[in-house]
């Protein structure tokens, strides 16, 4: 096989889905917290993603710029990456009073810790190195 076939799609490894315990409020009948099923985005999605959660937002000088709305960003790419629980359950939502994947992951997670660790694994898993915040912190000093 040549340098080149080896880019070729065919030849290239599929990211396989993780396993994570996101909270310890789901319990099987022994005690343990409930795994979910996470799947690795692809970069169109994240761009995606991206783009939706852009800002405009005016400086002191009244300078418009574009900002990233981390935490719309954050919960767009929570609710694309869950595969399990179906988060576009109808009955899980009613469940919970809520209407939209959305809603229904900030319901369903209303421990913060959790929900912020829940982020920061699928940020992670989908290669991003450190929580999008640490970047934001990063790039203001």
């Amino acid at each position: 096989m040549s340098a080149f076939t080896r880019f070729l799609k065919e030849n290239k490894k599929e990211r396989p889905n993780a396993k994570y315990a996101a909270s310890t409020a789901f319990t099987d009948e022994k005690g343990n917290p409930l795994e979910w099923e996470i799947r690795p985005i692809t970069t169109a999605e994240n761009e995606r993603f991206r783009d939706a959660c852009i800002k405009k937002v005016k400086d002191k000088k009244g300078i418009t710029r574009s900002e990233l709305d981390t935490r719309a960003y954050t919960l767009k790419l929570i609710v694309a990456s869950v595969v399990e629980p179906n988060l576009n359950s109808s009955e899980l939502q009613d469940s919970y009073g809520v209407m939209g994947a959305e809603e229904l992951i900030v319901a369903m997670l209303d421990n913060p810790g959790e929900y912020d660790k829940l982020g920061a694994f699928i940020a992670e898993f989908n290669g991003f190195n450190k929580s999008i915040d640490d970047d934001i912190e990063e790039a203001k000093n």
